[in-house]
């Protein structure tokens, strides 16, 4: 991990190399934010999101990958995940068949997840994702 910023408890930012144990270090992080927050009710799937995500920036990326999270403020039931990296292609969703053993996580991401999309950013991309919150 190059760096962590938490800005007043309703943000946190980490940055990690491009190297494997990104993935890890990525889950570790969010499920250890969440539990702080309280919202352990989303933090497996926001870690199985995020792996994902990093997984997908590694495999094309070779330099730093991002890592945001936005926790609820004033009631709102939505936690806000971002993934960004240096690679300004943005991800197309696609269907893989039964017998291929990648090309699921856009997918998985567009079924788990409250709503979800892509913005390029100065240098590069981020794709982030939305999760509700129980109440």
């Amino acid at each position: 991990m190059i760096g962590v910023i938490d800005t007043d408890g309703d943000c946190a930012e980490w940055t990690f190399p491009a190297e494997p144990g990104a993935v890890r270090s990525a889950r570790a992080v969010v499920r250890g934010q969440l539990h702080g927050w309280d919202l352990d009710c989303v933090a497996d799937l926001a870690a199985l999101l995020v792996s994902e995500l990093v997984t997908n920036s590694l495999r094309y990326a070779t330099g730093p990958i991002g890592v945001r999270l936005v926790r609820p403020v004033g009631g709102d039931d939505s936690l806000l995940v971002e993934v960004s990296d240096p690679i300004p292609d943005l991800p197309r969703e696609r269907v893989a068949r039964p017998e291929d053993e990648s090309g699921r996580g856009l997918q998985l991401l567009a079924g788990s997840s409250r709503r979800w999309g892509t913005r390029p950013g100065a240098s590069g991309k981020t794709v982030w994702f939305e999760l509700a919150v129980p109440g």
